[in-house]
């Protein structure tokens, strides 16, 4: 894919695209996404640091940290890259308002991995209810998307 068109998908939010060219685009970008989350769940035990049993400068500690900033910028801008193209196609479906539709999913996303940081570290006032909560909600509204922008027909307008 050319650098033009690239911009056209993931940079801006104007202009109207058709289910196919979603599907490839999200696809795409969840074919960056996986690797990437699936290198922070390798390095996310060693973010745990206690002093007393560990030294201060442990390089698996610093490189996991290292990493979870790289993580989360890649992250955000695969977030705003997900949304510009998802709201072309809501635009293509009349969708409105296509940017609010097409943040629905994200957002949940973002919700329930903050709530599955947040848990574990203040157990005894957030409920696992409350975490299963924001998956369900999260889940409903990837399924929804997917559908609505990835399988359902052509423009309405």
């Amino acid at each position: 894919m050319d650098a033009e068109r690239l911009r056209f998908l993931y940079r801006t939010d104007q202009g109207r695209i058709d289910r196919a060219t979603w599907r490839r685009g999200a696809g795409a970008l969840i074919a960056v996404l996986l690797p990437l989350t699936l290198i922070w769940f390798a390095l996310a035990p060693y973010s745990v640091h206690d002093l007393a049993t560990t030294p201060f400068f442990a390089p698996m500690t610093i490189l996991a940290y290292v990493y979870v900033i790289f993580y989360a910028f890649a992250v955000m801008l695969i977030v705003v890259s997900f949304i510009n193209l998802s709201a072309k196609r809501c635009r293509d479906r009349a969708l409105t308002p296509p940017l609010g539709l097409a943040s629905l999913a994200p957002l949940l996303a973002l919700l329930a991995g903050a709530a599955h940081f947040l848990q574990p570290r203040v157990a005894e006032v957030m409920s696992r209810w409350y975490v299963w909560g924001v998956d369900a909600l999260f889940v409903a509204a990837a399924l929804w998307t997917i559908y609505e922008l990835g399988w359902r027909e052509e423009s309405l307008s």
